[in-house]
């Protein structure tokens, strides 16, 4: 058997398709692996370039392949559909995997740390309590509307009104309904408190982390912002300028060019959608408190709002805070504040 230049995995819970190929792009090696054997069968390979779509348990089989000595490459499945041939078996995504591990054009996920995915699990714990507690909210909001009572608009103010609704015996809220939606309010107060306690682990590890206290000097950028791009961006030199990494988060316009015409529309959305959001919303606390400084970004953003409007200066300062984090990331710098002399 010739050396095997390159392997392509395509990763499952069980059972694991291998499939690789020589310097001459020659089929070596196409077998299924289960799980328990999986490294025993790739640590008899030679070192070689190994190829996996980004999914759940690939940066743990990552980790594993490297201390085998191997070099290993993530990917999105995007870059990998169109190297299908035939339909689609694990045997087929497994040559398409090896095939596009390979090619110039393709961009690779950095491979993150155990002590990454860490922080990135407490994000994804918080994100989804949060989702659970609107669910809630919503619930307990159309629930009332059958009967009649309507809830005030917004979390806080919800949330404030719903234990009068329950206390108040002359609303004609049935016995059993009340019982009912009393629950649901105690489960709202549990996710509170839960949601409360990760937001303080998140301020605990923004202060533990170097990198991430350095990108809260950045007006916007808080504990939840910091500590994201900390435990998503392993190193930033991975982008090569500040708009590939404002690009990557989703907050550069689609283009749409033909025949020598440029045509810009709105921001892309594509990529960390949860780093994007965190950064608006970041955006629009400084904008809330910049109508009194002086500093050149609040007379930058000032002068954005009468030109462009709120919206448009909100996304516009978190497409700067971006490339300013990559900047920091880079340099290990803190960002300074330039005041207008």
């Amino acid at each position: 058997m010739s050396l095997i230049k390159a392997i392509g995995i395509d990763l499952a819970k069980s059972v694991f398709s291998i499939h690789g190929v020589d310097s001459h792009d020659k089929c070596q090696l196409r077998k299924t692996v289960k799980r328990n054997k999986l490294l025993a069968e790739v640590a008899k390979l030679p070192a070689c370039i190994i190829g996996m779509e980004a999914c759940s348990g690939a940066h743990y089989w990552a980790r594993e392949f490297t201390k085998l000595g191997h070099e290993v490459r993530i990917m999105a499945s995007k870059f990998v559909i169109p190297y299908r041939q035939n339909e689609k078996n694990d045997a087929n995504d497994a040559e398409a995997i090896c095939e596009a591990v390979t090619r110039p054009k393709t961009r690779f996920v950095t491979i993150k740390s155990e002590e990454q995915q860490a922080v990135l699990c407490l994000h994804r714990i918080r994100q989804g309590a949060i989702k659970d507690r609107t669910a809630l909210i919503n619930r307990l909001r159309g629930l009332l509307a059958e009967f009649g009572i309507i809830m005030p608009k917004g979390r806080y103010p919800a949330q404030h009104a719903i234990s009068g609704i329950l206390e108040d015996g002359e609303n004609n809220l049935p016995m059993l309904a009340r019982e009912l939606l009393s629950d649901l309010w105690q489960d709202i107060k549990a996710l509170n408190q839960q949601i409360l306690k990760h937001d303080r682990k998140l301020y605990q590890l923004a202060n533990q982390m170097n990198a991430a206290r350095r990108l809260m000097t950045i007006p916007g950028v808080g504990e939840i912002t910091a500590t994201a791009v900390v435990a998503t961006v392993s190193d930033a030199k991975d982008f090569d300028t500040s708009r590939a990494f404002s690009a990557w988060i989703g907050l550069v316009p689609r283009q749409y060019t033909t025949g020598g015409q440029v045509k810009l529309g709105r921001i892309s959305k594509r990529g960390e959608k949860h780093i994007r959001t965190s950064l608006i919303h970041g955006a629009r606390a400084v904008i809330a408190n910049c109508k009194h400084k002086t500093d050149r970004t609040s007379l930058w953003v000032k002068e954005l709002i009468e030109r462009r409007g709120f919206k448009r200066a909100t996304v516009a300062l978190a497409a700067k805070n971006a490339r300013l984090i990559w900047a920091l990331l880079r340099s290990k710098n803190e960002y300074q504040i330039d005041y207008v002399k």
